[in-house]
């Protein structure tokens, strides 16, 4: 369906490439995963695909043709779908579909009978009349879909389209796209969740602009199957193992699983016994451990964040509590009686689907939301009545970008440096600290806003950092961000902890719930599940050879508690 040849596509005279003589093949009627590291060259060669740039050297045939001589007949073929939300947020779901209708030249009976197969297919139907800057991530990228599918396209491009999406809003947009692929429509689907790879029929991974590898899934899997390892017992201090595990250069990656810790090698022996003592299984492998294996294993294994902070000591039970927090807007209740306690040192997850009241909490708990009924305090500070003390012992990382993108780098660190009110030497020597610790020196002088989104992740954390929180609210830190690099911001995580800093995160990556220490699972605005990764686990097991994952969990849990409510109604 797709054919490319010796694909480069330079954007500026002494950079490199953005794509190297990349050559691919891509079959019909499947979907065919594109993966790699943040500015590994997948949305440039997507856009390629699409006829959105035109190639510096090499070729791109659709179905046969080209797009010098068939562009008007390339352009019927396909659908796109762009990496962020391309539809108008101040139009409803109807008048969206009712432009791209337009666009793309669907009118009379076709017109309303694809309005009607759409909404239906994408449970948009009761939503038509909803602004789309009101729905839910989930339900923006199905909204994305069905304005692709107004004439059923040959080829469908998606550029990382489930990024930001809860794992039930994913689900359902996999089962979508894979009915499309059934229909003989010619999916690709680039991606950063790797468990997502999994499903393609082939994938190709790309690195620095170059293709490293092309195949089905199962064969890039094989390549570490025998060299992934748990530990067999339950790890009080987990985090510490880790980090002094990760300077064994035999350990390609390492990540806490639970209350222990999953490593991948490269051989098939486990890590050596040494001060830790720690007795391994074979584990399976998965896409994740092949990907990070291909690209050489994980590179940062010493937190020089975590070094900076000196070491936190607090006499308090809990450091965050919640009191039946409720928050309404109008008529619309975000929060209903929120509760819960964070302990000093504590990796505590907090999760749920898009819309659930996540983000909402978060901004009660860092004083920026005044609740409607309920109390909060944040390391014994009542946020009713001193949250500009409490703030000051706090970092925030917000769920979007939250920093200034016409500013640069630069003027960003020094902006929230001021905010932070930090000052003279001790400005200078933290704005330093962080510009060493990032490697953000070669983009100082960049507008925050083109930075590759992993670098953006870094200067958000940054300005989160520099006045080195007692407490840190990380909102989705490591959204469509590569393995590698939520590999550090992890490792960093870990080490601050190790020096007593506490972190809340939300997170839609669910392997990334297993590196907390519990999770409070919020659906409906409601906590429908409080416990340690395994403890929630425990409560869906079926018997017990049945060891379900932190995602079928998550979802079973949701589900559970729908079919609860739909009784008692």
């Amino acid at each position: 369906m797709i054919s490319i040849k010796d694909l480069t596509k330079v954007f500026l005279p002494g950079v490199p490439p953005a794509l190297n003589k990349v050559t691919v093949t891509i079959k019909p009627g499947q979907i065919t995963g594109l993966v790699g590291p943040d500015g590994a060259g997948k949305t440039t060669l997507m856009r390629l695909m699409a006829g959105l740039l035109t190639p510096t050297e090499g070729e791109v045939t659709l179905d046969g043709l080209n797009y010098n001589q068939n562009a008007d007949q390339i352009h019927h073929m396909i659908g796109y779908m762009p990496q962020k939300f391309g539809l108008y947020e101040d139009l409803t779901v109807q008048e969206n579909l009712n432009l791209y209708a337009d666009l793309r030249g669907v009118f009379g009976a076709e017109r309303e009978e694809s309005f009607e197969k759409l909404l239906q297919f994408t449970s948009l139907k009761p939503f038509r009349d909803r602004l789309a800057k009101n729905l839910s991530g989930g339900m923006k990228q199905k909204l994305g879909l069905a304005c692709c599918l107004l004439k059923r396209p040959r080829i469908l491009f998606m550029d990382e389209p489930s990024v930001g999406v809860d794992p039930i809003s994913r689900r359902e947009l996999w089962r979508m796209v894979g009915e499309l692929a059934e229909s003989d429509t010619t999916v690709v689907w680039s991606t950063s969740y790797l468990d997502e790879a999994e499903n393609c029929t082939e994938v190709h991974v790309l690195n620095e602009g170059k293709l490293l590898f092309s195949g089905p899934p199962h064969e890039l899997v094989a390549r570490v199957e025998g060299r992934v390892f748990q530990s067999e017992k339950e790890l009080p201090n987990k985090r510490e193992v880790l980090l002094e595990l990760l300077h064994d250069t035999r350990i390609m990656d390492g990540t806490v699983q639970g209350e222990g810790i999953r490593v991948s090698m490269v051989d098939a022996k486990p890590p050596a016994k040494g001060k830790t003592h720690i007795a391994w299984k074979a584990v399976g492998a998965n896409f994740e451990d092949g990907f990070i294996d291909m690209l050489g294993g994980i590179q940062e294994r010493h937190s020089m964040i975590a070094d900076l902070m000196d070491p936190i000591k607090s006499d308090l039970e809990s450091v965050i509590v919640a009191d039946h927090l409720t928050k309404k807007f109008g008529d619309f209740t975000a929060t209903n009686q929120v509760s819960f306690e964070v302990k000093p040192g504590e990796v505590f997850g907090f999760l749920g689907p898009n819309g659930a009241g996540k983000s909402t909490t978060f901004k009660m708990l860092c004083g920026l939301l005044k609740p409607t009924s309920g109390q909060s305090s944040v390391l014994g500070y009542d946020l009713r009545v001193s949250a500009a003390l409490a703030r000051a012992k706090i970092g925030y990382m917000a769920q979007k970008f939250s920093l200034f993108n016409d500013l640069t780098v630069s003027n960003n660190l020094d902006f929230f440096a001021g905010a932070y009110n930090l000052g003279g030497i001790e400005k200078t020597r933290a704005v330093e600290e962080m510009i060493e610790t990032f490697d953000l020196q070669k983009y100082l002088n960049e507008s925050a806003g083109i930075l590759p989104l992993g670098y953006k992740q870094r200067l958000a954390l940054s300005c989160a950092l520099m006045h080195r929180p007692q407490i840190l609210f990380l909102d989705e830190p490591t959204s469509g961000v590569d393995p590698l690099t939520r590999r550090e911001f992890w490792m960093h995580i870990n080490g601050m902890v190790q020096k007593g800093v506490t972190i809340m995160v939300t997170t839609h990556f669910m392997e990334e719930a297993e590196y907390c220490d519990r999770i409070c699972l919020i659906y409906a605005g409601t906590v429908i599940a409080l416990g340690s990764p395994d403890e929630l686990k425990g409560m869906v097991k079926s018997h017990a050879d049945h060891a379900p994952t932190i995602e079928d969990t998550f979802i079973t849990l949701i589900e559970r508690y729908q079919a609860e409510m739909g009784r008692v109604q």
